[in-house]
């Protein structure tokens, strides 16, 4: 029976630099995930108070709140595909860093899996940042402020 030879410690240590690179992107990848996950916190807060607002208002301000939940529905689901795109990609980058030290401590030739993994994890990110800005889009949409509150004048008998 052969036994597996051991890698030497500058191997090891090489691997590790090696790795690094991947490291820091997973460092990146997971503060993108924590403005994702803080905007989707801020998305549900405003979904929640609106929700009391459709059930207890009437007329055009009941349309207006009907109008505003279906965005901030939209808005929860295009977040949602962000997060998944990202933590798909964070998954990814930890394959490639799996597979650098399985080609050290076996001695196998792993480049191209590590090149398609870690290029399939560029494209995932690539979407999550594309999803991101479709999030911010459908947000811009919804901050202005309305005519009627921009252009309200008191009533003189209620300024007296």
């Amino acid at each position: 029976m052969t036994m597996i030879p051991l890698p030497q410690v500058s191997q090891v240590a090489q691997t590790i630099q090696l790795a690094l690179a991947p490291v820091f992107l997973l460092a990146g990848i997971g503060a993108f995930l924590n403005v994702c996950v803080s905007r989707l916190a801020r998305i549900i807060d405003r979904a929640r108070a609106v929700e009391e607002w459709v059930l207890s208002t009437r007329g055009k301000e009941h349309d207006r709140m009907v109008s505003e939940i279906r965005v901030l529905d939209r808005r929860m689901s295009v977040v949602n595909g962000a997060i998944f795109l990202s933590v798909a990609s964070a998954c990814a980058v930890c394959l490639v860093v799996i597979l650098l030290f399985a080609g050290n401590l076996f001695n196998a030739h792993l480049g191209t899996p590590v090149a398609i993994l870690f290029s399939l994890a560029m494209v995932l990110q690539a979407a999550a940042f594309g999803t991101f800005i479709q999030e911010i889009r459908l947000a811009s949409r919804t901050i202005h402020i309305r005519n009627e509150v921009l252009y309200h004048k008191v009533e003189e008998e209620e300024a007296a």
